[in-house]
């Protein structure tokens, strides 16, 4: 018997193939997906598919227009990509799309990361639990797929979405820069030439030092998740081995990037986030910047300093996207290096935040370390994760020792300190984990801050 509820999460579809995500499940949800865009009013009578570099990814992507198909919806079919160019491909085509990734979890694991017509996101309240029950419904009536009446068509988008990235971010007029990329294997190995580079483009003035851009799914070097230090040492390694002027790591779909300085020093998420909004103030004075309540509380100090207004979210894409669209915000930023940008469609894309970062150092002459400075203002933790059998006891233990201190549960339970100290401790959506992030004035208040907490949570 397959159960979808422990495959279909908050935001995608995420799942070991083939024992959890096979072709059976795929036709399934293909089916479904088509079912859900005609009764919320969604259809366009044509989706858009890619897939990274993983094996199953080819088969699972036949299997889910083959449901589409049987639903009577063309296909256009992207082939490789990486999630932004599978967002750019949802907005300019205006129709809705489905990436196969499971982004940086390792070799074994596919999945389905689904979009309305112009990327808007699907979530568990957006449609994803109406997907996976008709999903579920058809799995457990046995009922054959029809054969496709849809039609499929191939379409190649890299050079266009390529394109449309460098008319968002000019870097043909800054300093040469020596850069090494780190694709993890993953698809910034597809996706870095065509935009940083001369694959299809005039060339810029880079010097684009590659690391791991063959495309191997099994992940021979490291696993495609930057946000873990480990991954990161060949980066950081190479950048000084190099003379490099920074460095450029890629999650394995592309849509996530993080970056180190000259001397091989990551530069936070938050501080790029940071950076990015005051760029894109300069650009759209006065506009809203979106922010989850896990970046450094630097961002909407910086935020207002450069005339903008900063709005407070949830973790999460659905929760982002949501709050872009309803606020009209020019940008928006995570913890975890997923970057959003109204100008592209509002929605996450990596590269992008790259590009305005090599255009941040290109633009001035100073090094990297100098420029982030401006940035960071606080010690932080990073995201810890701590095994618990019961979330909710734990974070009650929390609540209660706290309990003089101002708390909010907008995502977790956040508390704040008169000293600017905060913490914030949240369950996993998918894993029996929680996660928890300390940020504080000084390492040493951080450091009491964060092992008072860890030694409440773990005993």
């Amino acid at each position: 018997m397959i159960d979808l509820s422990t495959i279909v999460k908050a935001y995608d579809v995420r799942g070991t193939v083939p024992d959890q995500l096979n072709e059976q499940v795929a036709g399934a949800l293909g089916r479904a997906f088509a079912q859900t865009l005609r009764e919320r009013g969604e259809d366009r009578g044509t989706i858009v598919v890619a897939h990274d570099m993983r094996e199953s990814g080819p088969a699972l992507v036949a299997a889910f227009t083959d449901g589409v198909r049987a639903e009577g919806v063309n296909v256009v079919n992207a082939g490789l990509g990486s999630t932004d160019l599978l967002y750019y491909a949802s907005g300019v085509l205006d129709v809705p799309g489905a990436m196969f990734t499971a982004s940086h979890n390792p070799a074994q694991y596919n999945g389905i990361k689904l979009c309305y017509s112009g990327a808007k996101p699907v979530g568990q309240a957006t449609g994803l639990s109406t997907i996976r029950e008709t999903a579920q419904a058809l799995l457990d009536a046995g009922t054959p797929v029809p054969a496709p009446s849809g039609t499929i068509e191939q379409r190649e988008l890299l050079a266009d979405y390529a394109a449309h990235l460098r008319t968002l971010v000019d870097l043909s007029g800054v300093r040469p820069l020596k850069v090494v990329v780190d694709a993890g294997n993953g698809m910034g190995g597809y996706t870095v030439p065509a935009v940083l580079g001369d694959a299809v483009l005039p060339a810029l003035p880079l010097d684009i030092v590659p690391l791991y851009f063959e495309l191997d799914g099994s992940f021979p070097n490291h696993e495609a998740n930057p946000l873990e230090p480990a991954n990161l040492v060949d980066l950081q390694q190479a950048v000084v081995k190099e003379g490099a002027d920074l460095g450029l790591a890629f999650d394995g779909d592309a849509d996530r990037c993080f970056v180190v300085d000259a001397d091989g020093n990551p530069v936070s998420p938050s501080a790029v986030t940071a950076l990015v909004a005051t760029r894109e103030l300069a650009k759209h004075p006065g506009s809203t910047i979106i922010h989850n309540l896990i970046t450094s509380a630097a961002v909407p100090e910086i935020v207002r300093e450069h005339g903008g207004t900063p709005v407070r979210t949830r973790v999460g894409h659905s929760f982002i996207k949501a709050e872009m669209a309803a606020t009209g915000a020019v940008f928006g930023g995570e913890h975890s290096a997923h970057y959003y940008f109204r100008d592209f469609w509002g929605a996450d894309t990596g590269m992008l935040a790259a590009m305005h970062v090599l255009a941040a150092l290109g633009e001035q002459p100073g090094p990297l370390s100098e420029l982030g400075r401006r940035f960071e203002r606080y010690a932080a933790s990073g995201e810890i994760n701590s095994v618990v059998s019961d979330q909710p006891a734990s974070l009650a233990k929390v609540r209660a020792h706290f309990a003089g201190q101002p708390q909010d549960e907008l995502d977790g339970l956040t508390v704040s300190f008169d000293d600017g100290a905060w913490i914030n401790l949240r369950a996993s959506n998918t894993e029996p984990l929680l996660r928890l992030n300390v940020e504080a004035p000084g390492v040493e208040r951080m450091s009491q801050l964060r092992d008072e907490v860890l030694k409440l949570v773990r005993g």
